[in-house]
């Protein structure tokens, strides 16, 4: 390992990172700003600047800043206090943002729902969060009113809101729109005092098995998340445009776009939902001169037809995660992006990285705290010599990624104390000392460099979301005719992650047809088994857990597998031949 090399990237980071000093002390342990604070500022600052551009509508900072006091005296009107919970569940739009910052302004805790979230795992999702209130748009409200009567809220009829868009019926919720264009728009009185170690928002995460588990962001924590994807990632002004397509419920759009803007006074293009056809057009349309992306996005983008609008941009640099190795460098050449600046960092982690120079195939480099230890590739389990201490991976092995907590690297976990203990390793160099386990595993290289290689445990990473197996096979197990599931992800041609998978151990009462329809009623598409293989019994282990190893091995292959195979096509299963396994295999079909 070059002394000189780790040297250079610690020079290079510390000349990235001392543009944040300024907000380590602005946002220190006195401190009283929060999201809500920092947009009153830009209004004030930057009143007639954009802040927002959304379909045909541009709204300013000061409109925006308006728009949240509303929602403000809304909330305030029906109860909300500082330190309770208010669930929201709209997509990428406007309102989403005024709502949210209408609520930082009075102390209160946004908790973001998952928009693609139905059934069991929504009601699951808000009454983790305990909220006051609920606030739906109405492109979900069937959604929330179909879960209406398993929802933990004080008064159901009363306190599930809905945002209506355009004409959209309310499905039965109490509208609130009316009550936000009659409030006022100035600041709420008296003003709240926020403290920065306050929690501010709740961003959820699937973690290595279970549920949706809700983070808890404090104020700190999202500020300095802000400052670092607008300073150091996104390097913008005041001048500059960040189109974002990515959900405003998870931290890639809450933070490495929308953050960005709020920190810097940028404008951000906001689009509902990613359209791989239209991703040029957009960037040409609102002028963007950065954007953000998951590895499926660029590769979506890759696989679409040349256009005139992809190249000529003013895009010079882009910030996100999961861009493949294989891809990479073409993907800079077709569009003509100039830098790709790929990041490391878990929504309630403390080990977070950025690849600063752009260097093809990394997420960063190892920074101080951070370490990869030996762990059971299969288990998560960490591997510990004879003294009872982790052992450290060599260069070129895969490691799990460890973060050290500290009074600077904290780890802020969950609202559930005993999912942030799962979290926590203690004894890994030495008695007493603790760490953050990410759950990933990643390859270290030359000069402390390190590649993402995969999830540990069973957990596996599609169309940008965390997929535990464990919840998906507790909704399969419900299925009629299904009597053991075994979940797990296969690597599919040209695609990113892996794509969900189910070994069935079914009996004579099993439909196919059925059980399709079963899955599409109560599972988001990224959780859907997209390959299936029928069984009349199951591999286990000798303490009898499910054999993943070897089922993810043989994947959907009919030529090592003699079980019937079937691929999700649309809304229907249909047998996996040989022909059928060659168009997977090319790519020439993929999942939906």
């Amino acid at each position: 390992m070059s002394v000189l090399g780790r040297a250079r990237n610690v020079l290079t980071d510390l000349g990235s990172y001392s543009k944040m000093l300024r907000d380590v002390d602005r946002f220190a342990g006195s401190s009283t700003w929060n999201p809500g604070a920092l947009l009153r500022l830009h209004a004030e600052k930057h009143a007639n600047g954009t802040a927002i551009l959304f379909e045909d509508r541009r709204l300013t900072w000061r409109e925006l800043d308006n728009e949240a006091n509303r929602f403000a005296h809304v909330f305030k009107k029906l109860g909300a206090q500082p330190g309770d919970v208010v669930a929201l569940m709209l997509d990428n739009r406007p309102e989403f943002l005024a709502a949210q910052l209408g609520l930082s302004k009075l102390g209160v805790v946004s908790a973001l729902i998952n928009t693609n979230l139905i059934d069991q795992p929504l009601i699951h999702a808000i009454n983790v969060a305990e909220p006051r209130l609920v606030l739906v748009g109405s492109e979900h409200a069937e959604a929330v009113a179909g879960v209406l009567a398993d929802l933990e809220v004080p008064h159901r009829d009363a306190d599930v809101l809905v945002e209506v868009e355009g004409d959209a019926s309310d499905h039965g919720l109490r509208p609130v729109n009316e009550l936000v264009a009659e409030s006022p728009t100035h600041e709420p009185w008296p003003a709240h005092k926020s403290k920065i170690e306050d929690p501010s928002c709740y961003i959820y995460t699937s973690g290595t098995t279970g549920l949706p588990k809700p983070a808890l962001i404090t104020n700190k924590r999202y500020m300095m998340a802000c400052s670092a994807f607008g300073r150091v990632a996104h390097e913008v002004t005041a001048n500059d445009i960040v189109y974002v397509t990515l959900p405003l419920y998870h931290s890639s759009g809450q933070w490495v776009g929308w953050g960005a803007c709020l920190h810097s006074g940028a404008a951000m293009a906001l689009r509902r939902k990613f359209s791989a056809s239209n991703f040029w057009d957009d960037v040409k349309r609102y002028d963007a001169t950065r954007f953000t992306y998951i590895g499926e996005l660029c590769r979506y983008l890759m696989n679409q037809p040349r256009s005139d609008n992809e190249r000529g941009h003013r895009v010079s640099i882009i910030v996100g995660n999961g861009l493949r190795p294989d891809i990479w460098e073409e993907f800079q050449n077709r569009f003509g992006i100039a830098l790709v600046r790929e990041f490391y960092g878990a929504t309630e982690g403390n080990a977070p990285m950025m690849n600063i120079p752009g260097k093809p195939g990394m997420v960063g480099h190892l920074g101080p705290g951070q370490v990869l230890v030996r762990a059971d590739p299969v288990s998560g389990e960490l591997i510990r010599n004879g003294d009872g201490m982790c052992t450290k991976v060599r260069e070129g092995e895969n490691g799990l990624l460890l973060g050290r907590i500290s009074t600077v690297t904290k780890f802020d976990g969950y609202v559930d104390e005993a999912a942030t203990q799962k979290k926590i390793v203690k004894d890994v160099f030495k008695k007493g000392d603790t760490y953050f386990n990410s759950g990933d595993m990643l390859t270290l290289h030359e000069d402390h460099w390190v590649a993402f290689a995969d999830r540990m445990g069973d957990t596996f990473r599609w169309k940008g979301e965390n997929v535990s197996t464990n919840e998906v096979a507790e909704v399969l197990n419900g299925a009629r005719g299904v009597l053991e599931s075994n979940v797990y992800g296969v690597q599919v041609a040209q695609t990113e992650g892996r794509a969900g998978m189910a070994s069935l151990n079914v009996n004579d009462d099993f439909d196919l047809e059925d059980f399709a329809r079963f899955i599409l009623s109560k599972m988001p598409n990224y959780q859907r088994p997209h390959f299936v293989r029928l069984q009349r019994d199951m591999r286990t282990t000798g303490t009898f857990k499910h054999q993943k190893v070897d089922y993810r091995t043989e994947g959907y292959d009919p030529s090592k597998v003699s079980d019937p195979l079937y691929f999700l096509e649309k809304d229907r299963y249909v047998p996996i031949d040989a022909a059928l396994y060659e168009q997977l295999s090319s790519g020439e079909v993929a999942p939906r």
